[in-house]
This record gives C-alpha cells, sequence and structure tokens, in this order.
C-alpha cells in the first residue's frame, strides 16, 4: 500500500446550499468535480492521509477578529461558519500532532474579508484563515504565524487584520494590481507603523508561470520566512493562478502548484479562489495533496496541457526578477524603517474608502494606532457605510502593553452611543467582545 511520508487531514465542505447565485464561478461546482478526481485517484486509500469532518465556528471565534455590523448572524451564513469551522478543524487536528499538514478544502473564501465587515467583498464575507489562526493562538499559545497568500488575486482582507500585527508575516504573490481586483498589493504596502516590514506583496505581471511564481518562492519567500521563524505557516491557496481560469490573466499549472506547495511546505493550506471547475481544480488539487503528502506529483497534468503555448516570455521574466529584488531590499530595510516612523511619534492614521463589489456599497473608514516599540498598538476604526451605519470599532491586540491597553479601554469608554449606531470593543487580551448598548435618547 501507499504511504505518506507526511501524515495529512483533509476537511471538504462544498457548501450546498450557499451561492451569490447558480451560474456564478464561486458555486458548489467548484470542489465537487475535486471530490469526483479525489476519489477516482483513489487518494483516501493512501496510507497516512485522513478526512475529517468540520465543526461550525462559534461567535467567539469570529468576534475575535471581525467587527460584523451589525453583527455575525447578518453578514454570514451558517455555511460561512463551517467553511472557517473547516480550517479551524484542520488546524487544531495539526497543533494536536494528529496529522504533520492540514488542508482545508472549503468554500466560501475569506481573504477578502477585513477587520470591518458591512458585507461582502470578492466573494468573500469573513476570513477564515484569520479565524482559525487567532483561535489556534489562543488555545494551543501560538505567537509567530506566517500567511502565505498564492491567491491570484491580492488578499487584501488578511492583509488589513495583520497591518499592525507584527507578530504576523503576510506575505501575497499575486497578478498586479494594476491589471486585477482589487486593485491593491503593491511593494510599497508594507503595514502599519508598529509592524513596517511585516506585510510583503509580490504584484507578478499577467502571464507569470510557475517559473515566476517559484524564482519568488525561492529568492525572497523562503529566504524571508527563514528570517520570520515563524510557529506555523499557512497558505492561502488561492488556484485562479491557471492557465484556463476564466478571470485571471496567469498561466500556472497543476504539476507548477505541487512543485510551489512542495517547496512552501506549509503547515496548513486554504482553499481561496480558483474557477476552472473543470480544467483547472480537480487536478491542481489532487497535486497540492500528493505535494503535502511528500508523494510523487510528476504525472498530475491537465488533459490540454501544452508547456509551450504557456511558455514565460522574456519581458515577464525581467519583470518579476525587477519586483522581487525590490521586496527583498524592502524586508532588509524594515527595521531603520520602522524606528523612523516610531521615532516621529506622530499618530498613525489613515482614511480609506472601501468597496464592497459583491454587494455592491461603499465604506469610509478613518482609522488610528498608538504608535509603540512594544506591541501592535491599540487600533480605533471610525466606519460608515453608504447604507448609513455609522459604527466606532475598538481593538487591543493579544500582546497589547498596558499603555495601549489603557488607550484602547479609553477610547471605548469614551465613546459616545448617541454619535454611533454601534460601538465594539475587541479586547483580544481578555479574548473579550463587547458592544456598548445603543442610547435609546439618540436624536
Amino acid at each position: 500500500m501507499l504511504q505518506a511520508r507526511h501524515r495529512v487531514g483533509l476537511v471538504f465542505f462544498p457548501a450546498y446550499d450557499w451561492a451569490i447565485h447558480p451560474q456564478h464561478p464561486e458555486r458548489e461546482e467548484r470542489l465537487l468535480y475535486t471530490q469526483d478526481q479525489i476519489l477516482e485517484e483513489g487518494i483516501f486509500d493512501i496510507e497516512g492521509i485522513f478526512e475529517f469532518k468540520p465543526d461550525p465556528v462559534v461567535l467567539a471565534d469570529i468576534q475575535r477578529v471581525h467587527f460584523c455590523v451589525p453583527d455575525p448572524w447578518t453578514v454570514a451564513t451558517e455555511s460561512h461558519f463551517i467553511s472557517a469551522g473547516g480550517a479551524k478543524t484542520v488546524g487544531m487536528a495539526v497543533c494536536e500532532k494528529r496529522v504533520d499538514r492540514g488542508f482545508a478544502l472549503v468554500r466560501p473564501p475569506g481573504h477578502h474579508a477585513m477587520r470591518v465587515v458591512h458585507g461582502a467583498r470578492g466573494f468573500c464575507n469573513i476570513n477564515i484563515e484569520a479565524i482559525m489562526i487567532e483561535f489556534l493562538r489562543r488555545k494551543y499559545g501560538i505567537r509567530r504565524v506566517a500567511v502565505v497568500d498564492t491567491d491570484c488575486h491580492h488578499g487584501d482582507g488578511t492583509q488589513d487584520i495583520y497591518w499592525h500585527d507584527p507578530d504576523t508575516l503576510f506575505i501575497s504573490l499575486h497578478q498586479d494590481g494594476r491589471t486585477l481586483y482589487p486593485g491593491s498589493g503593491f511593494p510599497e504596502e508594507l503595514g502599519g507603523p508598529n509592524a513596517f516590514g511585516t506585510t510583503l506583496n509580490i504584484p507578478l505581471p499577467p502571464h507569470t508561470t510557475e517559473e515566476g511564481f517559484l524564482h519568488a518562492l525561492h529568492h525572497v519567500v523562503r529566504p524571508v520566512l527563514a528570517e520570520f521563524r515563524p510557529d506555523l505557516i499557512v497558505n492561502s491557496a488561492g488556484q485562479d493562478n491557471h492557465y484556463t481560469d476564466p478571470i485571471t490573466n496567469m498561466n500556472f499549472s497543476a504539476r507548477g502548484y505541487a512543485e510551489l506547495t512542495a517547496e512552501l511546505g506549509a503547515d496548513i493550506a486554504v482553499l481561496e479562489g480558483g474557477y476552472s471547475i473543470e480544467g483547472a481544480l480537480p487536478y491542481v488539487n489532487v497535486g497540492i495533496l500528493l505535494a503535502m503528502a511528500g508523494l510523487d506529483f510528476r504525472h498530475v497534468r491537465e488533459p490540454d496541457y501544452d508547456r509551450h503555448q504557456i511558455r514565460q516570455s522574456a519581458s515577464v521574466t525581467a519583470a518579476v526578477h525587477q519586483v522581487c529584488d525590490l521586496v527583498l531590499s524592502c524586508w532588509q530595510k524594515r527595521e531603520k524603517l520602522r524606528e523612523r516612523r516610531l521615532a516621529e511619534g506622530n499618530p498613525y492614521r489613515r482614511r480609506r474608502r472601501i468597496f464592497y463589489d459583491t454587494d455592491g456599497f461603499s465604506e469610509t473608514q478613518l482609522e488610528e494606532v498608538t504608535p509603540c516599540g512594544h506591541c501592535g498598538g491599540a487600533l480605533r476604526i471610525d466606519s460608515t457605510s453608504d447604507r448609513g451605519v455609522h459604527i466606532l470599532a475598538v481593538h487591543v491586540p493579544r500582546n497589547a502593553c498596558p499603555s495601549c491597553r489603557q488607550q484602547g479601554l479609553a477610547w471605548y469608554e469614551e465613546a459616545s452611543p448617541r454619535r454611533f449606531d454601534h460601538v465594539f470593543l475587541q479586547d483580544q487580551t481578555n479574548d473579550r467582545f463587547e458592544t456598548k448598548p445603543r442610547d435609546a435618547a439618540r436624536p
């Protein structure tokens, strides 16, 4: 009997009861073809590959990460709770040493969901990787985490959640935001002042193949991971870089995905995008599973694969090398740049306009964080949506120093319910989420 070199746990959840609409690319067939392929290939007959059933996350898991407006049940369905629960299930199996690696083959996806959630963005309502990570940190005492996002679209939601967290390294490899939704993810996006340099974006030109992705992995991702030394590596394993994907412009193959997976060596992979339902996903997912198990994936191949048709051009190769050199330079200079920012001592504020493309409305945020050399800093978000909802959200990070925790609690206590529809407190130091009651006298 064939035996896996690494024990792999798989959670499969296709969300039969959830779809944006029946013909939308993000629908249950994305995973049903994969399920058929896995069964046909006899993957579950391999010794050391196990299937786990997902349990839903609970409200506390979501509120540890998100400010859902007005509450999680309004912005997420039961399928979202189970999808996030699938990631949580494999994460627990890895942390408890029941398996060496875990793969959550679940939908709906999550990496476009930011800390504040008024609705759906990029097919995402809640961020399933972040919910899993913060649960694992709370339960198992994990501190340093690296998230490597290989979805074709920039993981702007995960970036937003960890923008101010010096203990989370976020690396996104994606199609250049000048050519694809969500239009972000450029090398100058390096994180907030207290976590400067722990956000790294590697925007790749259209028509990049596995040659370009593997160059970025070898010359940027792996050296940075070796220096950061995370306790846990999570791969946001989007598969929409495939050459047959209908909504992107890249030239990755199933075998290329398997090679990337094998060389990255993530502890946990979580499915994100990928919309070539028949032509790519069954082959890509089989390749990823074999790679995670340490098995031979050389024979994984799409029926229409022709490496000459998708060969990477010299101009694309030059552009990939240039952006990788720039990102690596930013990483190497991060400490000096961070010290310079903190020495200025000015409050960090940023104003943003966020478009909820799936639901068709916008949000305006004014964000403020306390500059601090000891922790991620207390975070205050004043948010207003086009739907007329005005909230104040206060985040106290899990390792907050006494001064930043005091500042965060003061922001929450001082906020008047007369001014806001909702006032939220996310106190990670005590794993506590509070909502200040709406003032009945509010005009």
